[in-house]
């Protein structure tokens, strides 16, 4: 404010430099000027900061005299502390043990176990941790006596929670279940304690909070988790989550490679369909493919004859609810026939109660685990699968009072309704929709040769949600062309699709299954995102 009361005029960087030059300054000195200034002041910084370092040594080695005259030497020194960073310079060759495999017989063995820090407490004497290695828990004592010091003992109450550790001991069966671990009967009383790579003291994400149920009032958001997902995939129920998303893809691998089925490895770059993310190739433009189904037909049309992929799938579709993803892993198969596509039916019958089989046997410590977390009732189904058809299924939504037309397409509302009417008649989460009316299905779908109002076309549903959209494909080339045409679609954007079932294709019919889907609904999860490991939505590109 000038004296006269009136606003002085804001001064313009064209100014600012007509005074530089002013004072005899060229704009390459100005900007030397500028960074002398500010390596000055990084060195007062630094020179600050080692002054402080410089203290905080002087404290700790006063503070460390007045111990040693206080309770004299460290005898334990050699025994705690920092390792030398692990850079691959020797192999010792040490047997480190898993938490998993000990039992009781293990009592009185000396073991060395690496693992997280989970939590630590001191009390008087003695130091408690858990000790985490994924799902799995073990109780640690330390106690001061002839090998145990303590300041060994302060040294274990100062670690920070998710630091990683090497601990030596010997196992002792504990005089009662520890009820925080997952081993409850073998305790760790240990002699050796040694940090292999800390965290640091304050984290965005604690552990415990990410492991609360989901109705506790202090159960982290969605965002907060996903932000911080590295320390949200150390939840146990997450772990849990992880190693049965493995076994589903190792169980429908083993069962498909049983019946003959070729694994193959497709492309992903295409050109120009719907609902895709395109993105710069060379000096034209490619798109990432949203199915893997054109070249499971190809390769059926290749003579494979049986053929699946495990492979991500895009999709570009601007879709926020809780079971869609824009990216996600496909279990994909395709396979030929000889007379009816219910061959293929009851392959995919087969196919899933193999999956869910596997899963309740191998994985019935996971499903405990995550069911902690998230109480669910058990997934049910039966053997053969229940395989209703489009009509029965209209008739149930209309005796439940839904307004429906006979080829009206399904809700996403409608399809839990159903499902829940599905579970309340035959007692199951898991069934096949069968024979979908053709005018909702794509044009590569075989029409029924019994009433073409309707196709040779299924989806597979498990809780009232839908895993798998599949159905006889039209192998026929001139009925493929006419039914292009019928839903307006310009030939010669599809010429290479057309072109494989010119030179003779076998019958055939297949599907594709959401990885994340089958996972989230065998565990009734509530959200996709739980059993995506990055999940890719439309706001979420990160991390």
């Amino acid at each position: 404010m000038s004296c006269s009361g009136e606003n002085e005029p804001a001064v313009s960087n064209e100014t600012l430099k007509q005074q530089g030059a002013q004072q005899g300054l060229t704009e390459e000195e100005r900007e030397q000027r500028r960074l002398e200034k500010k390596r000055e002041k990084e060195a007062k910084k630094r020179e600050k900061e080692l002054k402080k370092a410089q203290r905080q040594a002087e404290v700790a080695a006063k503070q460390e005299a007045e111990r040693i005259a206080r309770e004299g030497e460290d005898y334990a020194a050699n025994r705690y502390g920092h390792l030398e960073r692990v850079q691959s310079k020797t192999r010792e060759g040490k047997f480190f043990t898993r938490i998993e495999s000990l039992s009781e017989k293990d009592a009185d063995k000396l073991v060395l176990v690496r693992g997280r820090v989970h939590t630590v407490r001191v009390t008087g004497k003695q130091a408690f941790l858990r000790i985490r290695q994924r799902t799995h828990s073990l109780q640690a004592i330390f106690a001061v006596n002839n090998v145990v010091s303590k300041a060994m003992i302060r040294f274990i109450g100062k670690l920070n929670p998710e630091s990683i550790i090497d601990l030596e001991g010997v196992l002792n069966k504990s005089p009662s279940p520890i009820e925080s671990c997952s081993q409850r009967d073998l305790e760790l009383v240990g002699n050796k304690l040694f940090v292999v790579c800390e965290a640091v003291p304050r984290l965005p994400l604690q552990i415990d909070d990410a492991s609360r149920a989901e109705d506790d009032t202090q159960y982290p958001n969605q965002d907060t988790r996903l932000n911080h997902r590295i320390l949200d995939l150390r939840a146990e129920a997450n772990q849990a989550i992880f190693k049965m998303q493995s076994g589903v893809c190792s169980l429908f691998r083993d069962f498909l490679l049983r019946e003959k089925f070729t694994e193959i490895h497709r492309g992903f770059f295409l050109t120009p369909p719907t609902s895709v993310f395109s993105l710069e190739y060379f000096k034209d433009k490619a798109y990432l493919a949203q199915s893997p189904q054109l070249y499971k037909q190809m390769a059926i049309a290749a003579d494979f004859e049986r053929v699946f992929e495990i492979g991500p799938v895009f999709r570009a579709e601007d879709s926020n609810t809780h079971r869609h993803l824009t990216e996600f892993t496909g279990l994909d198969l395709e396979m030929a026939f000889n007379e009816h596509y219910h061959e293929v039916l009851e392959v995919l019958n087969c196919l899933f109660i193999s999956i869910f089989r596997g899963l309740s046997e191998r994985f019935s410590h996971e499903i405990e685990i995550v069911n902690k977390q998230f109480s669910r009732e058990k997934f049910t189904w039966l053997e053969p699968t229940l395989r209703i058809e489009w009509p029965e299924a209209i008739a149930l939504l209309r005796e439940a009072g839904e307004d429906i037309g006979d080829f009206d397409d399904i809700s996403t509302p409608q399809e839990k309704l159903l499902g829940s009417l599905v579970k309340a008649k035959y007692g199951t989460d898991f069934y096949i929709l069968d024979k979908f009316p053709l005018c909702i299905r794509p044009f590569y779908t075989m029409p029924d040769p019994n009433n073409s109002a309707y196709s040779n076309s299924y989806d597979i549903m498990m809780r009232g949600e839908e895993i798998m959209s599949g159905a006889q494909r039209i192998h026929d080339p001139a009925l493929l062309e006419e039914r292009a045409r019928e839903h307006g679609l310009n030939l010669e954007e599809i010429g290479p699709y057309l072109e494989s079932f010119k030179y003779g294709c076998p019958p055939h019919a297949g599907g594709g299954v959401g990885l994340e889907r089958v996972v989230m609904l065998f565990l009734g999860l509530p959200n996709i995102r739980k059993t995506s490991l990055f999940p890719r939505d439309p706001k979420r590109f990160t991390p």
